[in-house]
């Protein structure tokens, strides 16, 4: 009767509070999505550990590399509307020219960064906050691979080429990019997302899922880093403000690499859309073939990526050779992996089977040896047992 009488009131003072060891449980939830619908087959954990808020099945996360994906089907609507092309010098939107020191006549241009054979890569870091300058830490030879050019260099998954990609398709569209994805991508699936938590609702950030790592210790998206505090990395001196910024000139600040924030709900409807591409008004057929061609045009030789094209991964490919299993049923899937700040994210889609899942997991401890795979134990673990519940 206690017991039921404490809930009571807790229910009354707006939040859950969970005691004892289950006060330390990860926040993890999976959806399974077919065409049609989407199912939240796993929500279990904390949100909020301060306060005991359990995690809801659409509570909004930052999705890591999963973003990726996100800037490339914004990237491909620009395709779509003429106001980009995948083979033209990127130089011709940004109004500079864009070039590996080493080699300063060889062109850059979005399909090879959407690819990851730009030879961009990660060693002179990739987050340029707002202030300084994305083509001065581009002029930076660290920033790009030395043995060979544009085009030719080997696939390296690298972050930096994703300021430079949403900072041309602002040039290219005269849209900032948190404005432009909205428009591409969120608002015509009806997804209620952001990007460093511009533009969602105070009741969608009071709602964060706050990442933890495995230590316990806070990584992410506390109330601190959410609004009204200053959400986008500022360089020192600098206001922390949007009023003046001008799009095509430092994307940066949106972290297109990796700061979407978006529940698993929203994000299976993204899914949904790609592997429903007659859907009227969302993605064309063209948009998947597209993503799908560039993918089997860029086979890699890591055991983590069967293959990688525009912002999409492909994963467990029969008799390709790439080891990483996550599903482990023997069927290919296309989609992106998200890594960052103790969490594991993906969205996967069996196009030919017309399934997905959307999930997250929380405090993933960080791996003990370098080559111990790209897929952690925490989400492979959640990924068979969502798969098992969806199929009973």
């Amino acid at each position: 009767m206690r017991k039921a009488l404490l809930a009571a009131a807790l229910s009354l003072a707006g939040c859950t509070t969970v005691a004892g060891p289950d006060r330390a449980k990860p926040a993890a939830v999976a959806v399974v999505f077919d065409r049609e619908t989407a199912t939240p087959t796993i929500v279990e954990g904390l949100a909020d550990r301060e306060t005991g808020r359990a995690v809801e099945a659409n509570d909004p996360v930052r999705i890591a590399s999963i973003s990726k994906l996100v800037m490339a089907l914004a990237t491909l609507r620009l395709v779509e509307e003429g106001k980009v092309d995948l083979g033209t010098d990127v130089s011709n939107y940004l109004g500079w020219p864009l070039r590996n020191p080493r080699f300063p006549e060889a062109r850059v241009t979005l399909g090879q960064l959407l690819r990851h054979r730009s030879g961009l890569r990660d060693d002179a870091g990739y987050v340029i906050p707002l202030g300084e300058s994305l083509q001065a830490k581009l002029a930076n030879p660290r920033a790009w691979y030395a043995d060979a050019p544009p085009g030719e260099a080997p696939f390296e998954y690298a972050n930096l080429g994703s300021p430079v990609v949403a900072t041309v398709l602002e040039a290219a569209s005269g849209e900032r990019y948190d404005r432009l994805v909205e428009r591409a991508v969120f608002a015509p699936l009806g997804i209620e997302a952001c990007l460093n938590w511009i533009g969602c609702s105070e009741e969608m950030a009071e709602r964060a899922v706050i990442l933890y790592r495995s230590t316990g210790e806070v990584a992410r998206d506390h109330a601190a880093d959410r609004p009204p505090h200053c959400t986008i990395p500022v360089a020192d001196g600098e206001a922390c403000s949007l009023e003046d910024y001008v799009p095509g000139t430092n994307a940066s600040i949106f972290s297109p690499q990796g700061g979407v924030r978006i529940g698993m709900m929203d994000l299976a409807k993204l899914g949904q859309a790609l592997i429903q591409t007659s859907r009227p008004g969302v993605f064309s057929g063209r948009v998947l073939a597209e993503l799908i061609f560039s993918m089997m045009a860029t086979p890699t030789d890591a055991d983590f990526f069967c293959g990688y094209g525009a912002g999409i991964q492909m994963i467990e490919v029969p008799g390709h050779g790439c080891n990483d299993t996550l599903f482990g049923d023997g069927r290919p899937r296309i989609g992106h992996a998200g890594e960052a700040y103790g969490l594991r994210s993906g969205l996967w889609m069996d196009v030919e089977g017309g399934r997905g899942m959307a999930y997250f997991v929380t405090a993933v401890p960080e791996p003990v040896e370098e080559d111990s795979g790209g897929f952690a134990p925490e989400e492979v673990a959640l990924v068979r047992r969502a798969l098992a519940a969806s199929d009973r």
